[in-house]
């Protein structure tokens, strides 16, 4: 059940900036800002919506609140990235219900697995990651960013705790 004021949706064209705002926010706070997320922060339909991903956009009462990526990879692989949410949204969920979105979205595309990079200052996001049925995986060779030292997976099939809290 989602909160009464809280909408899920696809991205639109006029969402690119304020994406790019709240991602460009956590990315400087935690000070892992890199060359890979500028090309993404500038043109994030390019990034993801174009090599067949989507974005996702959560918002509150009308008001932009959240958003997160899935972007396809080789032979059923789908790669979650960029969830972020505004600071005043946060506690209610909306983490949850993004990653929600890209795993349906994903498992609509044929996709057996979804991955992800992180890095170990993002406490609460690994926390929803794990919660949504995520594990720990080794960092595998060759991952573009240079700040992640996180790597998590999970089947796309429903884990028990999707959908809930």
């Amino acid at each position: 059940m989602r909160p009464a004021g809280i909408l899920i949706r696809a991205f639109e064209a006029g969402d690119a900036s304020a994406v790019a705002d709240l991602n460009r926010a956590w990315l400087d706070r935690f000070g892992i800002r890199e060359p890979i997320d500028d090309r993404f922060l500038a043109d994030p339909a390019g990034e993801v919506v174009t090599p067949g991903g989507a974005i996702f956009i959560a918002e509150i009462d009308g008001r932009f609140a959240g958003t997160c990526a899935i972007v396809p990879h080789d032979d059923g692989v789908f790669e979650i990235v960029k969830l972020a949410v505004a600071p005043e949204a946060k506690g209610r969920g909306i983490g949850r219900q993004l990653i929600g979105a890209c795993l349906a979205f994903a498992r609509s595309r044929g996709a057996r697995r979804a991955v992800l990079v992180s890095n170990s200052q993002l406490t609460t996001a690994i926390r929803i990651y794990e919660e949504m049925g995520f594990v720990h995986r080794p960092l595998p060779p060759g991952q573009p960013y240079l700040t992640a030292d996180v790597y998590m997976e999970r089947d796309v099939e429903p884990a028990p705790t999707e959908g809930l809290k």
